[in-house]
């Protein structure tokens, strides 16, 4: 997978992919759409690789295009459109998680469903109402409840070295997220340089959290020095350990790092907003479960999944993706767990009309390399959801190429631009090592819709996104000059960035 690998990953900023190759000469595009997909693919880049790549006409169903569409692969984040269409089928497009505070007993519960939506500032709400009932002082304990989903907090498949990572936070019914990108489970590192050149760097957490520990090991370095810092997490730690050196004039900066047990993180940023609020509470925080009869105070329902599906899809949020199956677990089987959830999305992509035979999933989001599909499967799922009554929410919601706002255009913001794919293109990307795809809608020059599905596996160097590229661009082109100029040309934009800026969410 591709993991935060140094400073320059971890606290954002842009990373190109290197080395991508221009087109060979043969490559040039003459008017068979077989023709110019098959020199688009000949780049050397591919040899050896399993390629997929699969065109059809969404209308008709006729299939334009087939280069070994029928093989197995893995999709990488395109298994969160089998996830997102599952859910908005099964839980539907208004469905909303809701969080509670209840009193019984002397002891104050917060219960979760889920909501990745929730940041200081929504706890800080919920404090408020609570103190609003003339609720001062709780004479017993704070219970964090997050029973709604079971207490497995990722799948067991999913690479050890990648969970302290935001991209793979641990799944909680009761969680909090340090930013408006819902990086749920997660808290944010700031680091500013000291005042002077050998001073400790200046390290913080938002949100303030006393369940996070800081060890800062980090000194500031001298002006115009290079940067040394990690920032690491030990997997059943809760201590973050910053080293290295930071430049004296270096800008204040930040990384995101998983949390062990979102729940008591969660539950301890609302105990600091409750105190905020003149809210004192006599007791410990613990986990538990909510009384049947206990009163509720205050709560809070996030948007509905119409929206949700937004930041879900434009920044391929791994965590919400499996948060949805758990809770499609937990309204189709009554159980909160992935063992529930996924058998259920499996059931819904055949009613989809998907053969799911050629389906695994093992996650909701993709990124374990156990999840296999085919193109062909893929492009069966993108034509047959578009029957749905909540498909224009989705395809709004799926990365559109080449536009710039990360809430419009995701993934494929800084992709295709000054191309007819531009603001035309409405696909789903997909990254790990040695693994990436693209699988959405494109209009073709006659205004025809065209499905395609295009997954590399084991290609020799960095992800060939501008192959992928070239292909979204050759159908919303056809074979006019523009097409031939743009893919003799190489890498639209000379070449693609990492998903770095997505603070290391894999898209």
């Amino acid at each position: 997978m591709i993991k935060n690998v140094g400073i320059a990953l971890v606290l954002g900023g842009s990373m190109a992919i290197g080395g991508a190759a221009a087109l060979p000469a043969h490559a040039a595009l003459g008017g068979d759409l077989a023709e110019d997909l098959d020199a688009i693919l000949s780049d050397d880049r591919l040899q050896g690789a399993t390629v997929g790549v699969i065109v059809r006409d969404a209308k008709t169903g006729a299939t334009l295009y087939d280069r070994t569409g029928g093989g197995s692969v893995v999709p990488a984040s395109n298994n969160k459109l089998q996830t997102s269409a599952a859910a908005f089928d099964i839980l539907g497009p208004g469905y909303r998680f809701r969080t509670t505070v209840s009193v019984k007993g002397g002891n104050l519960y917060l219960t979760g469903t889920g909501d990745t939506t929730m940041r200081a500032a929504e706890y800080d709400r919920l404090a408020a109402a609570v103190a609003a009932k003339g609720i001062t002082r709780v004479r017993g304990d704070l219970i964090a409840d997050d029973t709604w989903f079971d207490d497995r907090r990722t799948p067991a498949d999913w690479d050890p070295t990648d969970l302290q990572y935001a991209y793979a936070a641990q799944t909680s019914a009761l969680t909090v997220s340090p930013n408006d990108d819902f990086d749920a489970g997660s808290v944010q590192i700031d680091v500013a340089p000291g005042s002077r050149e050998g001073d400790p760097v200046r390290v913080g957490l938002t949100p303030d959290t006393d369940v996070v520990k800081i060890d800062n090991r980090a000194v500031t370095g001298a002006p115009g020095s290079q940067s040394t810092l990690a920032i690491n997490r030990s997997n059943g730690s809760n201590t973050i350990v910053v080293t290295g050196s930071y430049p004296v004039d270096g800008q204040p900066t930040n990384a995101l790092r998983s949390v062990e047990e979102p729940t008591l993180y969660a539950a301890d940023v609302f105990r600091k907003a409750l105190a905020r609020h003149g809210v004192r509470v006599a007791g410990a925080t613990e986990r538990g479960r909510t009384p049947a009869d206990a009163r509720v105070v205050a709560a809070r329902t996030s948007m509905p999944l119409s929206r949700l599906a937004t930041p879900f899809l434009k920044l391929s949020n791994n965590v919400m993706a499996e948060t949805l199956v758990k809770a499609i677990g937990r309204k189709t089987r009554g159980r909160g767990t992935w063992e529930a959830g996924l058998p259920a999305v499996v059931a819904d992509l055949r009613r989809l009309g998907v053969d799911t035979s050629q389906v695994t999933m093992t996650d909701g989001s993709g990124l374990s390399r156990g999840n296999h599909t085919t193109p062909e499967q893929l492009g069966t799922l993108l034509r047959n959801v578009r029957r749905r009554p909540w498909f224009p929410a989705w395809y709004a919601a799926l990365p559109i190429a080449g536009q710039p706002d990360p809430m419009v255009g995701g993934t494929l913001a800084d992709r295709m631009q000054g191309t007819a794919a531009a603001g035309n293109v409405h696909a789903k990307t997909g990254t790990l090592t040695g693994v990436t795809a693209l699988s959405g809608y494109v209009r073709d020059p006659d205004g025809r819709t065209l499905i395609f599905s295009s997954v590399f596996n084991g290609y020799s160097g960095g992800a060939p996104k501008d192959i992928e590229d070239a292909i979204a661009v050759r159908l919303a082109t056809g074979d006019d000059e523009e097409t031939r100029t743009t893919l003799r040309r190489g890498p639209v934009n000379g070449g693609h960035l990492e998903p770095t800026w997505l603070n290391g969410r894999l898209p």
